[in-house]
This record gives C-alpha cells, sequence and structure tokens, in this order.
C-alpha cells in the first residue's frame, strides 16, 4: 500500500515533462544564438517570446496543483496505514500478555532457537531447573540433570534443532523435581518447553513409563518367543487363536501371522483342543503328549496350556529329536556294550550299591565265573569271596584289610592302579576308575604277554650291543643335540680316536674337526653336519664314499632315526677299491683291443673286397668265352671258383655291414618300398639254390598289401639272409614260407621253414655275432645274417621276434613301422 502512491506521483509527474522541455529549449543557448545571429525573423522572435512566457505560466500552475493533490492523497494513505500499524501494536500486545499469562499458568520454561546456529530466547520460571538467575544455565543440562538424562535430553534437542523432530521425556532433577521435556518444531523455530509435573499429570506420567517398560518386556518376550524353535500360541476365551511365535507358522506352513488366523490353522487335532478346552474351562493347567503334523511330518509334541484369563498361552516341545536321541543313546550303548565284548581287556561296571550292572566277556573269561551267578546281579564283595574261595585272587596275609582297601574306591575321586600277581603265574593290570553317578569301573588287562616280551626285548637289546660290538663296520649314532650316544670299537678303530674320548659324548662338530687331517674336503663334513644336527622338513639319507688321506678309502652313509637321532655307518672299501680299479683297467684294455680288433677286420674287409672283385671279374671273362674256348673241367673249375668268390664276397660285404652299423655310418636311403616287389626281389635272386635244393617257396602276400617307408635296399637284403637261412636248414622236398601282412601301422614279414628247429639252449643266441649252428645241415655260414638281420631291422624302428622248436622248424618274424622310421634309443654297436 505504500509504493502505490509513489507510482501515481511518477506518472502525474511525467505530464509536466514537455512544459519544462519547451522552458528548458526557450532558454537554452542554442535558441539564444539562433537569435542573435538573426536566423529568426524579429516578427516571429516576439510570437515566439510570449507563447513562451504562456507556456511556462502554464506547466508552473499545473505542476502546483498535481503536487497538491498528490501531497494530499498520500498523507490520507499515510494517516491510514498509521492506524492499521496502531492497531497491529495492540493487537501483538495483547497476544504477548496472554502469552505471559499462559506462561505464568504454571512453572515452565520456554527455549526457542530461530536457527539452528543462533542463540535462544529463554523465557519462564528458571527456578525449576537453577538456582541462578541466568538464562544460559537452563541450557547446561549437566548442571540440573543426572548425566545419562543430560544426555538423552542434549541428542533429542539436537535433532529438533537439526531435522525437526519432535520429542516428549520425563525428566528427574538433581534436586528430585519430576519434570517434562517437550520440544517441538513452531512456525520455522524449534521451540522446547520445560515443566514441572504433579499430581495426576506426575500419575500420568508414570503409567505411561510403566505402560512403555510393559510394552518393552511384551516386544522382548515375543521377540524371545520368535527365536525359540518351538510352537507357541495364545488364545481368548472363544478357543480362537489371538497370538502365535513364528515356530507356530513354520509347523502349519504359513507364510504370515494374518494366514494362521483368518484361515484357523491349528496345530493340534481336534480331539487334542477340546482335551485342552475342557481343562482351561476348569482353571486346571493342560498337559499332554501328542501327535501332530509339524510342517507336513508327524512329530510326538510336549504340550503344555496355561489359563491366563481372559486369555490361554500354550507351548509345544518337540519331542521327536529327543526320542531320537534316546533311541540313538540306547543303539550306542548297544554298540558300546558289543565293543567292550571285543575287547580283550575285561570291564566290570559296579553301581553304587556295589552291585555288578554290566560285564564283558572278557572279564567272563577271565575269571570263569558261571553266566548264571553273574546275571544275579552280585554284590563286589560277594565276587571276590568267590573268587577267593577258588583260589583265584592274589594270596594276601590279611584278606579282609586288602579287600577293604579296593572298597575304599567306591568313596574315592582318583584313579588307582595295581598289579595282581595271580596264583596261576599270571600278571593283571588292574584299573580302579570311580564313576561319576557313584560306583566303580574295573579294568582288567592281562599283562602276563607284556612282561614277556619286555623280558625278550631287554634281552634282544644286548644281543644287539654285543652284535655291534662284533662288527667289522664303524657305527656311530647321534642324537638331536649333535652329540654322539652310541658307537661300536669299530668306528674308532676307522678314525683313531680313543674309546674313552667317545665316551663323553662328544660334539659332531668336535669330530669333524678331528678328522678333517685324514679327510680334508669340508663339503663331506657340511654335508654330514646338515644332516646330524640340520633342521630340514625333510630327512633324507646321505650315501658318499671318503678318500682319506693315508690311501684308505670309506663308504659312509647317514640315515635319519625314526627319534630324531643319526645313524652313521663307516665300511672299509679300500679292498674293494683296489680290484674294482684293476678290472677298470682291465676293461679298458679290453675295449682297446676290441677296438683294435674291428678296426683289423674293417681294414682288412676292405683289402680283400678289391682283389675279390678282380677275381669274380676275371672268371666271369673267362667263362663267357671271350677270350677264347675252355673244356668243361676248366668251365666247371671256372663255376667253383666263381661259386666260391661270391661266397667270400658275401661274407665280405656283411662285415663291412656290420663294421658300418658298429661305427654309426649307417644311413637309411628312405622311400616307398612296394611290399609286393620287394618280396618277389628276394625270391628272384634265390631260385638258383631252391632249384639245386630242391625246395618250394611259398609266397603268401594279398595284391593290396600297398608300400611302406624304409629302405628298399636293406629289406630285401634281411629277406634275402632270411630266405637264406631256411633254405640252407630245410631238407629237400620241403616248403618255405614268406608271408607278408599289414596292421594298422605295422609291415610283419614272416619266414618259416620245417626244418630240425633250433635248441633252446642257443635260441637266445642266434643274433650274435659269428654265432652258427650248422651241424647236421646243408647250410654254411659264419653266423652273420641274422645278427645283420636284426641290426637293419632295428635301425628301421622295428623289432625281430623268432620262434622254434627241435624237429618243427623256426619261424622269424621282422616288424617295421609304417611310418618314419624312429632309431632306437640304444646304439646298435652296444646292442651288437
Amino acid at each position: 500500500m505504500a509504493r502505490r502512491p509513489r507510482r501515481d506521483l511518477t506518472c502525474r509527474a511525467s505530464c509536466l515533462v514537455p512544459a519544462f522541455a519547451a522552458t528548458a529549449f526557450i532558454s537554452t543557448p542554442s535558441f539564444v544564438r539562433a537569435q542573435s545571429f538573426g536566423l529568426i525573423p524579429p516578427d516571429r522572435m516576439a510570437e515566439t517570446s510570449g507563447l513562451a512566457g504562456l507556456l511556462l505560466v502554464l506547466g508552473l500552475v499545473l505542476f502546483s496543483t498535481i503536487t497538491a493533490l498528490l501531497h494530499l492523497t498520500g498523507r490520507k494513505r499515510w494517516t491510514q496505514r498509521e492506524a492499521e500499524l496502531v492497531d497491529e501494536l495492540a493487537r501483538l500486545r495483547h497476544q504477548l500478555d496472554r502469552a505471559h499469562v499462559f506462561l505464568s499458568a504454571e512453572p515452565q520454561i520456554a527455549i526457542a532457537w530461530t536457527s539452528p546456529s543462533g542463540e535462544p530466547d529463554i523465557e519462564g520460571d528458571l527456578s525449576l531447573v537453577t538456582d541462578a538467575p541466568v538464562a544460559r544455565r537452563v541450557l547446561g543440562f549437566g548442571s540440573w540433570l543426572a548425566p545419562h538424562a543430560a544426555q538423552q535430553l542434549d541428542a533429542c534437542v539436537t535433532r529438533l534443532r537439526e531435522r525437526g523432530e519432535a520429542f516428549r521425556m520425563p525428566l528427574v532433577s538433581l534436586v528430585g523435581r519430576h519434570l517434562e521435556a517437550e520440544g517441538r518444531p513452531v512456525g520455522g523455530r524449534a521451540v522446547m518447553r520445560i515443566r514441572e509435573v504433579s499430581g495426576d499429570r506426575l500419575e500420568l506420567i508414570g503409567l505411561r513409563e510403566r505402560y512403555a517398560e510393559t510394552t518393552a518386556i511384551a516386544n522382548a518376550l515375543r521377540a524371545m518367543l520368535n527365536a525359540i524353535a518351538d510352537p507357541v500360541w495364545m488364545r481368548d476365551d472363544a478357543g480362537k487363536l489371538t497370538w502365535l511365535n513364528s515356530a507356530y507358522m513354520r509347523a502349519v506352513e504359513a507364510a504370515k501371522p494374518e494366514e494362521v488366523l483368518v484361515r484357523h490353522l491349528d496345530l493340534l487335532e481336534k480331539h487334542d483342543r477340546e482335551a485342552a478346552a475342557n481343562a482351561l474351562g476348569s482353571g486346571q493347567i493342560w498337559r499332554a503328549r501328542v501327535q501332530a503334523v509339524v510342517a507336513g511330518k508327524r512329530h510326538t509334541l510336549d504340550v503344555v496350556d496355561v489359563p491366563s484369563p481372559p486369555y490361554s498361552v500354550a507351548i509345544a516341545k518337540d519331542l521327536s529329536e529327543l526320542e531320537a536321541a534316546r533311541a540313538n543313546l540306547e543303539r550306542q550303548m548297544e554298540s558300546h556294550a558289543r565293543t567292550l565284548d571285543q575287547m580283550p581287556t575285561g570291564v566290570a561296571i559296579f553301581d553304587r550299591k556295589k552291585r555288578l550292572v554290566f560285564n564283558n566277556s572278557a572279564y567272563r573269561e577271565l575269571w570263569s565265573l558261571d553266566p548264571a551267578f553273574l546275571d544275579q546281579r552280585p554284590t563286589d564283595p560277594e565276587i571276590l569271596d568267590r573268587l577267593r574261595a577258588e583260589r583265584r585272587l592274589p594270596e594276601q596275609a590279611d584278606f579282609r584289610a586288602w579287600k577293604n582297601g579296593l572298597m575304599a574306591a567306591y568313596q574315592s575321586v582318583e584313579t588307582s592302579e595295581q598289579p595282581w600277581y595271580l596264583p596261576d603265574g599270571r600278571t593283571l593290570r588292574v584299573v580302579t576308575n570311580p564313576n561319576p553317578q557313584g560306583g566303580v569301573t574295573y579294568l582288567f588287562d592281562d599283562v602276563s604277554e607284556r612282561f614277556h616280551l619286555e623280558s625278550q626285548f631287554n634281552a634282544l637289546t644286548r644281543v644287539q650291543g654285543e652284535t655291534l660290538e662284533t662288527l667289522k663296520e664303524g657305527v656311530a649314532v647321534f642324537g638331536t643335540d649333535g652329540r654322539l650316544k652310541l658307537a661300536n670299537p669299530a668306528f674308532s678303530t676307522l678314525w683313531r680316536v680313543d674309546p674313552a674320548a667317545l665316551r663323553a659324548q662328544p660334539h659332531f662338530d668336535a669330530l669333524a674337526e678331528a678328522w678333517k687331517p685324514l679327510h680334508p674336503q669340508e663339503e663331506t663334513w657340511s654335508a654330514l653336519r646338515e644332516i646330524v644336527t640340520g633342521f630340514s622338513e625333510s630327512r633324507t639319507g646321505f650315501e658318499r664314499r671318503l678318500e682319506r688321506t693315508d690311501g684308505s678309502v670309506l663308504d659312509c652313509a647317514a640315515q635319519p632315526l625314526p627319534d630324531g637321532a643319526t645313524l652313521l655307518t663307516f665300511i672299509d672299501m679300500t679292498a674293494s677299491v683296489n680290484v674294482e680299479r684293476a678290472l677298470t683297467d682291465m676293461n679298458a684294455a679290453l675295449r682297446a683291443a676290441e677296438k683294435l680288433r674291428n678296426d683289423f677286420v674293417h681294414h682288412v674287409s676292405y683289402e680283400l673286397r678289391s682283389p675279390l672283385t678282380n677275381i669274380i671279374g676275371f672268371i666271369q671273362l673267362l667263362g663267357d668265352g671271350s677270350i677264347g674256348p675252355l673244356n668243361e673241367k676248366q668251365r666247371e673249375y671256372a663255376g667253383y671258383v666263381l661259386k666260391s668268390s661270391a661266397a667270400l664276397l658275401a661274407i665280405i660285404n656283411d662285415i663291412l655291414d656290420l663294421a658300418t652299423i658298429d661305427t654309426g655310418a649307417t644311413e637309411l636311403q628312405l622311400g616307398h618300398v612296394d611290399v609286393k616287389e620287394t618280396i618277389e626281389a628276394a625270391a628272384e635272386g634265390l631260385q638258383d639254390r631252391l632249384s639245386d635244393a630242391a625246395i618250394d617257396l611259398n609266397i603268401v602276400a594279398s595284391d593290396n598289401i600297398g608300400s611302406f617307408r624304409a629302405d628298399g635296399k636293406r629289406v630285401r637284403q634281411v629277406l634275402f639272409n632270411l630266405l637264406s637261412n631256411a633254405i640252407g636248414f630245410s631238407e629237400p622236398g620241403q616248403t618255405v614260407t614268406l608271408a607278408a601282412l599289414r596292421r594298422p601301422s605295422e609291415i610283419v614279414f614272416k619266414v618259416s621253414d620245417r626244418g630240425r628247429g633250433i635248441p633252446p639252449e642257443i635260441l637266445d643266441r642266434v643274433f650274435d655275432r659269428f654265432e652258427s649252428n650248422t651241424v647236421g645241415s646243408r647250410h654254411r655260414g659264419v653266423g652273420l645274417g641274422l645278427s645283420i638281420v636284426r641290426s637293419f631291422v632295428e635301425l628301421h624302428g622295428g623289432r625281430v621276434l623268432i620262434d622254434s622248436a627241435p624237429g618243427e622248424g623256426t619261424t622269424v618274424t621282422c616288424i617295421f613301422p609304417i611310418g618314419e622310421p624312429q632309431e632306437s634309443d640304444v646304439p646298435l654297436a652296444e646292442r651288437a
């Protein structure tokens, strides 16, 4: 309302602008200069001056009128606004007086915060909380409240100021006044009121506190009941469910309590509910063991329903697990009884009345007691008297005192153990163990055999000691601390140590320092020290040969023992080493001689091959008649010379092949070898021998047997040698069979004859060089054919098998791999 006169005054004042502008234009220097320079005519100048004066007067009159009107209008409005403000002030004073009246109606303090960080306004009776008339003392809650209450109130005030969270809480001041603090946001301010409560209000607060406490207890009980695994429910006087816990919902397979209440899902059967209602109707507690379906399975429940008008509360204890545990316990007890019956230790259990409640078969067999007598559950003294009468107990000078000492175990809490030496020579270990529930348990263990074993063990220990004393090997045992625990005389003799010094149990380091002049290699002693005194996780043995400076040689062995000790043994190997050295030198000489022999054979073979080739050439030249005809005798002699030369040339070629193989210089000329053509080529070279010996050759091979990768020349040589041997050991009229078959990864050649066979004692040597068994046959050779066969087959990565029996003939099988030949890891020279 105050701004509207200003806008009207502005609008009206704008009307005066043209008048003022005209006046200003007339009085401007431009107008004056135009008049002085004669730019305006004189007649027009007088007319213009009169008009300007008139406009100026009219403008001043109009400006004065508008100003007067604006002033009158503004004054009227200012007078109205002043009256309104006076009324507002009176109303606010009235409200303030009424607020003071209400605030003073009862003792209270009001605190208002206009902003979270600003200073509060505090009004009211400060004597409620403090004796000093200082308003700021009210905010020091710790000065008039207990620490816990002060912290709670301060936290509530903080939440009120920061988040506008209202609160109400009862307080008790340090002087015993009952106060109530209430805070809430009002008109954008945080306001807290503290007032004293008494009378009905105090009682209401007390009831409110008790109600809160009761509610908390009820919630805690509900939470506890929801946490237990037993179903709990509550019914009203009409028998309707009013509350149930989570276990009840799981038992009836419901998702929510409302579902149980709406659908009336009862856990108990109808007749059980009726029985409970009858008992509750008479004010009695209903207890029963019932069968009910829990989560789809039938369980045994122990139900207790307690009346508490107008409700009744019931709980159902699931006994299924208990019954199962009881049955399991009975089975375990039976199992333990069966187990105790299988034990060799006699067991007898007596109750607090000293009556026998259990005994096993070992107990009955130990004392040879009648089962009918034991079934009567006799007392412990009765059993002792009966055993004494049958002379089965140890002889005692005062049997009554001895028996009273046994009976004292029923009042004891500690286990006792004593030996019983029976008249029949047996020794028993008797353990008396008091039972926690009263009574005792006797354990009778026959230790006669153990005593006998201990005696044998002691005797064996003495024998072992004497054996160590007589051993020629040095033996020493070092303990876990590295000190010598045991040593025999041979040990002290080998290392030239005084036996008296060894009995002092020296440390291994001291002995090693003393032995270094005999064996100065530090590596040996470091390794032994690591084994004897080390702490490695895996203890392993150690063996090494020690060459000493005195020329002797010892074999040292270290072996960890189960108890953590270490066993060292030293064997004098001087004589054996000397013999070994002599044998090594002899073997080297033999190898040199063998090499010399091989070199000689190889050289001689080459030297013989050239003149022999010339002889064969000249004989063939004489035989064909190109240099002149020969008579029959000459041709016959020339044929003999040619055959003998060819045979000699074959022997020389075999020797050269073997020599080449031995030196590792033989290389296979690999290619695709047609099996059928190779067989026919080998057979073609032996037609003359087959005709002369009147022997048939049977070739067994399919037309589609195919080929494989190998050296064709060597394969033909293998088949040629095998057929030559078979022909040489066959009788006229017999048949030699050459068979070939194909397997998925192999080509197999078999050469069979029906000759005299090979004796078993010679069969293992047929592949040895120069091994020939031609007695009784037409075959002549130096024993190189089969050796060459095996060498070439193995060079291809194959193998040779032989099967023969005297009078049954011989079958030699050569197996070649179809793929690329793989040479054997063992050199052919070594295999030869």
